[in-house]
């Protein structure tokens, strides 16, 4: 059990490295900080809970549950991932839980665990939104739960046993709520793991509904997402989260909504076509359990992407924002190589004076290399000189600020990086 742990903390560790990095936003800078809380209320499982309070607090502020992967822990979740930079932007308010058992995975497999307020990490979990409410003026109808492969187990978990709290979750390489249900005492369910328990979306839906009886409200929204060659959560697992949460939201099988939001991506949405779908599905084609975390898009799927009143008035650029000079820009590159992929993160500073406004950077990509997919930016094409251009959130990089993109891409043996960058046509530094 222990090895297979590891095998899924490793994979999830080196996630962290491809998620979604956090943007800066161009504001002053931020005093808010990841905070420990102690003394939450009832845990009988011996969770630690981190807080993230941005500056800007949006009236009525919604609230994000982040559940780490197996060997995680809250705060590699908070600077892992992009949740507390977009809670900058849009003003709401994150938890992070935190296991202490040695495996360092969320238990969504034990009896207690499995049945409404039975016991262990979800009522802990619940302990801590609760202290949140108490304090800071919630919505109500605004508390959503995200997670990373046990993260995700566990967003299944609370959405099922909670309905009445959740109102819609994200869920990045998971298993439906009961699949990794065990009698024996262990956490590790592997016919689950291998994708080999499949059960109609009646049988799957009625484990949702006996962990909760007489429960006849609401469901909350789910959205999900697999990578196709998932080798830790096998791929079958993605299709029975659909046939579970499309029963429980009374919809048939049968998408109403299909497209491709980028190349290797299909999306498809249950009862209805619009972004916030009761159920919405990514498949991710020959994507592992490594997989990118777009926290952006489960914040547009949880309808919370918008700015709050609160925040400072934008202030109007002027009409063209001219290139940055020579030595104006630096570029950060990393590389995370196997097999024949790779993922590329890439930092871009504004080391200049003047704010940049709409930027795009060229790069060419070394031979062998082909971009599949990416995050914070567009890229085309997808080998030889690529242009990695701004989306909507990341557009200005003040001075002295960065904005990080990422891209996954296919090679022939050639892992190396590219001998030049350069940023609205000027020659960045690298390093």
């Amino acid at each position: 059990m222990t090895a297979r742990f590891k095998l899924l903390g490793a994979a999830l560790v080196a996630a962290a490295i491809t998620v979604l990095a956090a943007v800066t936003v161009p504001a002053p800078a931020s005093a808010a900080a990841l905070t420990e809380v102690t003394g939450f209320g009832p845990n009988p499982s011996n969770l630690r809970m981190y807080l993230y309070v941005p500056d800007r607090v949006a009236p009525r502020p919604a609230l994000v549950v982040a559940v780490h992967y197996c060997t995680g822990s809250g705060p590699a979740m908070h600077s892992g991932t992009q949740y507390a930079a977009l809670a900058d932007r849009y003003g709401y308010i994150v938890v992070y839980p935190s296991v202490t058992r040695s495996s360092k995975c969320f238990d969504v497999s034990s009896p207690q665990a499995l049945r409404r307020d039975g016991g262990s990490d979800p009522v802990g979990i619940m302990s801590m939104v609760d202290h949140v409410r108490q304090r800071y003026d919630v919505d109500p109808a605004r508390i959503f739960a995200t997670g990373i492969s046990s993260g995700a187990m566990m967003t299944n978990v609370l959405l099922g046993l909670y309905p009445d709290v959740f109102s819609a979750g994200s869920a990045f390489s998971g298993v439906p709520f009961g699949c990794f249900a065990t009698t024996d005492g262990s956490e590790w369910n592997s016919q689950c793991a291998n994708g080999q328990i499949v059960r109609t979306p009646q049988q799957w839906g009625d484990l949702v509904r006996n962990a909760h009886p007489g429960y006849t409200g609401p469901r909350p929204r789910m959205q999900t997402w697999h990578g196709t060659n998932d080798e830790t959560l096998r791929y079958p697992n993605f299709g029975e989260q659909i046939k579970q949460w499309t029963n429980l939201h009374g919809l048939s099988q049968t998408p109403t909504y299909t497209d491709s939001p980028q190349s290797g991506y299909t999306r498809t949405r249950y009862g209805g076509s619009g972004p916030t779908a009761p159920v919405e599905a990514i498949s991710m084609q020959g994507v592992s359990h490594n997989l990118p975390v777009d926290a952006a898009q489960a914040i547009r799927f949880f309808g919370i992407d918008t700015t709050p009143p609160t925040s400072a008035p934008p202030t109007t650029p002027p009409p063209t924002t001219p290139p940055p000079g020579p030595g104006t820009c630096r570029i950060g590159y990393t590389v995370s190589a196997w097999n024949t992929g790779l993922t590329a993160s890439v930092t871009i500073t504004n080391t200049g004076g003047t704010t940049i406004d709409g930027w795009n950077l060229t790069f060419p990509l070394p031979a062998g290399q082909t971009v599949t997919s990416g995050w914070n930016a567009t890229y085309a094409p997808s080998s030889g000189t690529v242009t990695a251009r701004n989306v909507a959130y990341n557009a200005t990089i003040a001075p002295n600020a960065s904005v990080s993109i990422g891209f996954q891409a296919t090679h022939t043996g050639n892992t190396g990086a590219p001998a030049s960058f350069a940023l609205n046509g000027t020659t960045c530094s690298t390093g």
